[in-house]
């Protein structure tokens, strides 16, 4: 039942975008999958919560997170087998503990938890603050978010995860990220 959250075993390299909401994360998603000639795994979570709120003007509750963990392994799994050498994640399971704990008073479900640290990737790419924040349907703490970044941060340095922050531009965002996956694909 569980095996739903985990990872396939695969010898590509992971790459996952991680951050507070509105940082371009999907922007450099689909950049670094042009660049590399590979798939990119979309947030599933976006389109989850987006049809939530169409069809019942609900948002994210705790009840969902299962589900959005589910549809996003089964996401990666599929394009594990469809990437390159190179695979490009828009967000992972640790980024939906993440906000788990923030929106729940420090609750994560106890699934949710294990496949989030259990779950590897090679590198994190975590998104600063730094450009403008875009309201839409889900989008709901601009005032909030380097209380956000924080958390973020210590989230990957709690858990040893392998991280660098992408500041500036797309562009510069765009340059750093190639320069460190190219590190990792000349090991």
């Amino acid at each position: 039942m569980e095996e739903k959250y985990r990872q396939e075993p695969s010898d590509i390299i992971k790459v996952v975008l991680f951050g507070p909401e509105s940082t371009g994360k999907t922007t450099l998603s689909e950049q670094l999958a042009i660049h590399y000639n590979t798939v990119w795994v979309s947030e599933y979570a976006r389109e989850y919560l987006q049809d939530k709120w169409n069809n019942e003007g609900k948002t994210c509750e705790p009840s969902d997170l299962l589900p959005i963990a589910e549809g996003q392994m089964k996401l990666e799994n599929s394009l594990t087998k469809k990437a390159t050498k190179v695979l490009i994640c828009d967000t992972d399971l640790l980024e939906t503990k993440v906000y788990s704990e923030a929106y729940y008073i420090g609750h994560c479900d106890t699934i949710l938890e294990k496949y989030a640290l259990e779950n590897s990737y090679d590198l994190y790419l975590l998104t600063y603050i730094d450009i403008p924040w875009e309201k839409d349907d889900l989008r709901d703490k601009p005032n909030e978010r380097k209380k956000m970044f924080l958390y973020f941060k210590e989230t990957l340095e709690k858990y040893n995860k392998n991280f660098i922050t992408l500041k500036g531009d797309k562009k510069e965002r765009l340059t750093t990220a190639i320069n460190h996956i190219d590190k990792l694909l000349k090991k």
